[in-house]
């Protein structure tokens, strides 16, 4: 929306331990399973209207050779190394935990004992094997140096203040292979055939690969051509120490600069509990897509969602914020402001005098010109909770503005006309940067909206996106069209 070239990159993780054994347990292949799950994320994402630069399987040729340049860079420079290790390990997290983030646990049924990790509350088992090790104990201090001298590294801050929080007590060195007598499905070892790759250095290795790692030229000014570092790396809180400890330290032993951000976002729940097909509470967002609309989902999930905090899911809610926001707010300030019987020319009116704004317009007037900083400060940080907040709060004056103007009466009489022409521009005005700031959340409603006000394809960027920079002087580019209700009633199943 700015105008900047951007790599928006996401894909599927494909190798491990988890994958091969749930393709055994379908009587598949690996690839097959791979394919089949992949391709459903892909369909979620095209029916979610999410769009992306860049797909990326971890099972593709181009990522093997990025793994294999990175992993001979990392042996190059002495950083592993072949040792023994035993510990706890987790296969579904596929991670191994030391013994102080482990706890025993005690089947209620069968009273037999068994082990999980703190963290995550997956099982673990105690595992001896002989395997590549990465010297993490090295990078304590450069992980924590980079966190103290970049405040905002890792958000939400608390996200922040718990990676440091795990530096403090040191780190081991890292296991970063599995025997293929046990992992069939992964990347081999370059040079050594008997080992796989560890599956979360072979995932993490993706945001190089999609810039065309390893690139010919690794001059600075060539990574930054390619899109390295990236400016943000968007991540599950639950795999927050993958992104934020083994991550860097990888990069920093490869001279590779760190990502100028992580972002760990929360969990949704239902019914305060994490969902889980055990439990049956899965919501399928195929079905509540076409239940309450695309647009209307992602609005839901921009505004309701938690970057620190767990959030619930609740299909009332998205009713509730379709009717009182959606509809009742943006979708009725857009109806009445275009109406026939309020204004019957279908023209924009001319902007008023920023020098003289009227008394009962001022309110409105200063948060239209507040509305711009506040978006672009919510969504350079990744609060776009605050953001579509802010612009509903805005919605909100310029409904009340609406409705204490009286349009319905002022139409009546025409010595006010000038007056109802002023009521029905900032009405008008305020639905359309509404509309601009809100396409990155509801693009199709949004294109929507502002093709029935009007605004040229090339006049919805970042740099229209404030007071006064709407429509032409003439009339045709002030036309506006008088549709049917952008936000019909919802037509929910039973």
């Amino acid at each position: 929306m700015k105008g900047r070239k951007a790599i928006m990159s996401t894909g599927t993780d494909e190798h491990g331990l988890k994958i091969q054994q749930a393709a055994a347990g379908a009587g598949m292949k690996e690839i097959e399973l791979c394919d089949k799950v992949s391709k459903r994320f892909q369909d979620l994402f095209d029916a979610a209207n999410i769009s992306y630069t860049t797909y990326i399987r971890t099972t593709e040729p181009r990522h093997a050779v990025a793994v294999k340049a990175l992993w001979d860079d990392l042996w190059a420079r002495g950083y592993i190394y072949k040792g023994h290790h035993e510990g706890w390990y987790s296969v579904s997290d596929e991670a191994f935990y030391p013994s102080a983030q482990v706890e025993e646990k005690i089947n209620e049924k069968t009273g037999e004992k068994y082990h999980i990790a703190t963290e995550t509350g997956k099982q673990v088992e105690w595992t001896t094997e002989e395997n590549y090790k990465f010297k993490l104990s090295a990078f304590t201090d450069k992980l924590t140096e980079w966190l103290d001298n970049n405040p905002e590294a890792i958000l939400p801050r608390s996200r922040h203040l718990e990676v440091q929080d795990w530096l403090k007590s040191g780190l081991t060195d890292l296991s970063v292979s599995r025997p293929r007598s046990r992992l069939t499905w992964g990347i081999p070892i370059p040079g050594d055939d008997s080992h796989v790759m560890y599956v979360w250095m072979d995932a993490l290795t993706n945001y190089l690969t999609v810039t065309g790692y390893p690139w010919k030229d690794t001059s600075d000014s060539q990574k930054a051509i390619c899109g390295w570092p990236a400016d943000a790396q968007v991540v599950g809180k639950d795999i927050l120490r993958f992104h934020a400890v083994y991550w860097p330290a990888f990069l920093m032993a490869a001279e590779l600069a760190v990502p100028k951000r992580i972002v760990a976002h929360a969990h949704w729940t239902q019914g305060k509990m994490k969902m889980s097909k055990s439990i049956g509470n899965v919501v399928d967002p195929f079905t509540a897509m076409e239940e309450f609309g695309t647009d209307t989902i992602r609005f839901y999930l921009m505004n309701d969602g938690g970057l620190a905090d767990d959030a619930d899911y609740s299909s009332e809610l998205v009713a509730g914020r379709y009717k009182k926001q959606l509809a009742g707010q943006l979708g009725n300030l857009l109806s009445r402001s275009t109406s026939a019987a309020l204004n019957p020319s279908a023209q924009v009116p001319k902007q008023p005098s920023a020098d003289k704004v009227h008394p009962d317009d001022k309110a409105l007037h200063e948060k239209l010109e507040s509305l711009p900083g506040l978006v672009d400060e919510a969504m350079s940080n990744y609060r776009t909770t605050h953001a579509t907040q802010a612009i509903f709060d805005m919605l909100a004056e310029a409904n009340a503005n609406f409705s204490q103007g009286e349009p319905w009466k002022l139409v009546k009489d025409p010595a006010s006309h000038d007056r109802l022409h002023t009521v029905l521009w900032y009405a008008m005005e305020s639905t359309r940067l509404a509309a601009l700031f809100l396409q990155p959340i509801m693009p199709t409603k949004s294109a929507e909206i502002l093709d029935q006000l009007n605004i040229r394809k090339d006049e919805r960027s970042w740099e229209h996106a404030k007071l006064g920079q709407g429509w032409g002087n003439d009339a045709e580019s002030r036309k506006v069209l008088s549709g049917t209700p952008m936000f019909p009633p919802l037509k929910l199943k039973k």
